[in-house]
């Protein structure tokens, strides 16, 4: 229905009409972008159950020590070789997601919708910026305190090794001066993503008492396969898991995901997503 408004009160009216204040605009908020990585790392970064998780891991970890310490003949490394049992004690770590936490970075990769980049992962660690993960600088001091070298293993490339260190030394993490205990990838010509050789390094002159990491990696050399293939191989070393391997949680990245795209990374997100899809084993429904 349509008003005219006529003389005097006429004007009153519409000027009172334009002086109530006009509701604002509606603006549709964008719903955030889908991203695989959300869940994992909120989790990592908030949940209780995370933390938990891995300070339980590496109060498992002091124990099976205190055993290794007392037990000559325990040794973690394949790659130990005959020998070892009167060398000094040692213990090597994974850095990345087993001792400091770069749930930031992922973080980033979620909200900008970017993937992993060597670039934008060297600015990052370059920040120093990393925190420690729950347990883990515990764990490294008690190592120290009973005599054990602690070695940091890492595919962080040699480049990073300043920073790796200065991010370790802030927190106050066990980093020996008489000997390197960060060894980088690339940091030797021969020294790539396989931790092998690494460890056949520190075995040459120390009884190699746990492994600890996030990724089949940082255990064996086999771990580019098929899942059924890394699923044989772990069972082939049953006996070492949660005695001198210790395997931290990681749902954010590692060889398990890209195991379920061939290892294929030229890939699309799409196509590395429905490659993850076809291998999930799913209920049918009701």
């Amino acid at each position: 229905m349509h008003m005219i408004l006529k003389g005097a009160a006429g004007a009153g009216m519409l000027a009172l009409l334009m002086s109530l204040p006009t509701a604002a605009p509606v603006v549709a908020q964008q719903a955030p972008a889908a991203n695989d990585n959300l869940n994992a790392t909120v989790w990592m970064q908030r949940s209780v159950e995370y933390k938990a998780t891995t300070a339980a891991a590496y109060k498992l970890a002091e124990i099976m020590l205190d055993r290794a310490l007392a037990d000559r003949s325990w040794t973690a490394a394949l790659e130990q070789g005959d020998g070892y049992e009167g060398k000094p004690p040692a213990v090597i770590l994974d850095v990345d997601e087993t001792v400091l936490d770069n749930s930031d970075y992922q973080a980033w990769m979620v909200r900008t919708g970017n993937g992993f980049r060597s670039k934008t992962w060297g600015a990052f660690v370059n920040t120093v910026t990393s925190r420690p993960i729950p347990g883990s600088l515990a764990f490294t001091k008690y190592a120290a305190s009973k005599g054990v070298k602690v070695f940091y293993v890492s595919n962080r490339n040699a480049d990073l090794e300043e920073a790796t260190r200065k991010n370790l030394a802030m927190f106050g993490y066990p980093v020996a001066s008489d000997v390197d205990v960060v060894l980088l990838r690339k940091e030797r010509s021969n020294w790539g993503s396989k931790k092998g050789n690494r460890r056949a390094l520190v075995a040459e002159d120390y009884r190699i008492l746990l492994l600890l990491g996030d990724n089949f990696g940082d255990f064996v050399d086999g771990y580019k396969a098929s899942p059924e293939e890394r699923l044989k191989l772990m069972a082939e070393h049953e006996d070492m898991w949660a005695e001198k391997w210790i395997m931290l949680p990681n749902p954010t990245y590692g060889s398990w995901e890209s195991a379920g795209y061939g290892f294929n990374y030229k890939l699309s997100g799409e196509e590395k997503r429905a490659a993850k899809l076809e291998r999930v084993s799913s209920w049918a429904g009701p």
